[in-house]
């Protein structure tokens, strides 16, 4: 397996992504979920075959999809797809979007649990929700190897007033946690007593270090099954998102018929690029996952090491998944949005905590998927600021 190596700031400044335009040039950006690493040469080389053949058409039917995600998904987690319920769409937010725009009506509720992905709010809103928020709480007590609980009381009340549907994100994006087979059993169980549907968000779960093991929410139980959609991508386990292609999968005949309401227009609103660089990132991309994860565990124990050197008042509990790092600023006191003040302080860009919950206004969320040289030259700049 060689080395995978980030590309140099001078060749990423060259990039075209919002990630490398959003900000001026002095700007160090770390907010955006995309990697500084090269895409995968087996991606590259489908993408190539494509444009030098001139196939660039519209996306029809894709029988590799399923079958390629259902091979990916026995290998890395046992879990065994019906290719025959792997469905497309644009992305996640797409596919979120029309899976709830068949299961609630507008004013329905749906139950997040902050801090979490900013755009779980901005999906609720698109489908015309009322967003009800249980916040994961921290705590001295630890499960899963992170502090941040479930309020499993405000879980059971939000269900019982009558919730539609429950959006989680797991693997968790911004705290780097992993839920427990009982956490997503629990949770199945609560939603089939009352009748809610359960959305996972498992976009990150390509993404696992070694000390711990992915639950996809459908392989937990029956009930799972019968409650639950799971919406994914190749897209940020491959840096590929700007090439537009997500799945939807179910594991139960009757929620499979409940999805066919879905316009059959999301399927064809993806990209034809997007697709089969997908069915090649799960069927030849693994050797490139597994590179990739070497060098980002390596980057979030340094994160770990840069702070107690650089930066001590910072928070940080190692994620165990992905490569975004959740920063505690509290003590540092620097007002209501601590990350615009690294922006022009520091000229480091991160993403403001407020945007995954009201309560999380003192943390920011890193993206360390990127060189040493860039994280080293990212703490040293911090540094300036928190001292």
């Amino acid at each position: 397996m060689s080395e995978l190596r980030a590309l140099d700031l001078g060749e990423l400044q060259t990039h075209r992504s919002e990630k490398w335009r959003a900000f001026p040039k002095d700007v160090l950006p770390l907010p955006v979920a995309e990697m500084d690493f090269p895409v995968a040469e087996p991606i590259r080389q489908t993408l190539r075959e494509m444009i030098d053949h001139s196939d660039l058409g519209y996306l029809g039917l894709i029988p590799e999809m399923g079958t390629s995600f259902a091979g990916f998904a026995e290998r890395r987690w046992g879990w065994k797809v019906d290719p025959l319920q792997v469905r497309i769409a644009a992305d996640v937010g797409v596919g979120v979007v029309e899976v709830l725009r068949v299961i609630t009506q507008p004013g329905d509720k749906i139950l997040i649990n902050s801090p979490v992905y900013p755009n779980f709010w901005t999906w609720s809103a698109e489908t015309h929700l009322e967003h009800v928020d249980v916040p994961l709480t921290q705590s001295e007590q630890q499960v899963n190897g992170s502090n941040w609980i479930l309020d499993w009381d405000g879980i059971e009340k939000a269900y019982a007033s009558g919730i539609k549907a429950h959006l989680i994100c797991n693997p968790h994006n911004p705290l780097g946690r992993v839920y427990t087979r009982e956490e997503l059993s629990r949770i199945a169980e609560l939603a089939k007593k009352h009748n809610v549907y359960v959305l996972s968000d498992e976009i990150h779960a390509p993404l696992m270090y070694s000390e711990q093991t992915f639950t996809p929410f459908l392989t937990v139980s029956n009930t799972a099954r019968e409650v639950g959609i799971t919406i994914t991508a190749a897209s940020k386990g491959w840096n590929i998102a700007g090439l537009k292609c997500a799945i939807i999968v179910t594991e139960n005949e009757k929620v499979h018929e409940t999805m066919n309401a879905i316009a059959s227009a999301t399927h064809y609103r993806a990209s034809l690029l997007g697709a089969f660089a997908t069915v090649t990132a799960f069927e030849k991309g693994e050797p490139w996952l597994d590179s990739l994860m070497v060098q980002i565990d390596h980057n979030r124990n340094l994160i770990a090491d840069l702070i107690a050197a650089k930066t001590p008042g910072v928070g940080y509990l190692i994620p165990h998944c992905s490569y975004l790092a959740w920063l505690d600023l509290t003590s540092f006191n620097l007002g209501a949005d601590p990350s615009a003040v690294l922006v022009e302080k520091a000229k480091v860009a991160l993403v403001p905590g407020h945007r995954f919950g009201a309560q999380s206004a003192q943390f920011v969320r890193l993206n360390f998927a990127t060189s040493q040289e860039i994280l080293e030259e990212a703490f040293n700049r911090l540094a300036t600021v928190l001292h």
